[in-house]
């Protein structure tokens, strides 16, 4: 992998910034240059377009994301291995805030031209989910099945992961992990009446 420049790093360094706070159509390529410190020139020779800047920023972010939950789900075993990926993944969102709420936002978007190789990284890191439940539903259950569940363990995550940075940064991580953990342990209702529920 070729080693980064500084002018290339402060480029995506401004860039992440400004689509954390503006979106990504609301940011244009003086205003991150400006954020940078360089010259225009120098965002356009490392990057052609704002397509090309935020593309590469997004999809090196999904291939950290994916390359973290494999690690986590290999140092593990049985249902430790999804609660080690979710620790791990809240890990890197509090790590990452700025990344985090730009791929939230951008990650199910269909009108991007990075869109297909977004689709490919999101799938993979989505694939380590679905290998961590592989032993642990049975095996008759449908690859969408485990599809679809791989999603809403990596969405609650996700989801859960910004709402605890953006209005309870003060919560611990593990108690924000034991959340997200607690709805897909099937004990949601437990100790209440009928007449509760």
């Amino acid at each position: 992998m070729p080693r980064i420049t500084a002018t290339k790093q402060a480029i995506l360094t401004a860039a992440l910034e400004l689509g954390a706070l503006h979106g990504i159509s609301g940011t244009t390529m003086e205003e991150v240059a400006e954020r940078a410190g360089v010259a225009k020139g120098s965002v356009y020779y490392n990057f052609a377009s704002k397509d090309k800047l935020f593309g590469e920023l997004l999809t090196t972010g999904v291939g950290t994301l994916s390359s973290t939950l494999r690690e986590a789900r290999l140092s593990a075993t049985g249902f430790g291995r999804i609660e080690t990926m979710v620790t791990a993944m809240l890990r890197l969102i509090a790590d990452n805030r700025a990344l985090a709420k730009l791929m939230a936002a951008e990650i199910f978007r269909t009108d991007r031209v990075w869109q297909e190789s977004m689709f490919i990284l999101r799938r993979e890191a989505l694939s380590e989910f679905e290998a961590a439940l592989n032993p642990l539903v049975p095996a008759d259950t449908s690859e969408d099945a485990r599809l679809l569940m791989a999603s809403a363990i990596f969405g609650a995550t996700l989801m859960g992961g910004l709402e605890w940075l953006l209005f309870s940064p003060d919560k611990p991580a593990a108690a924000v992990a034991d959340a997200v953990l607690f709805t897909f342990s099937g004990r949601l209702g437990e100790g209440q009446s009928e007449a509760t529920i």
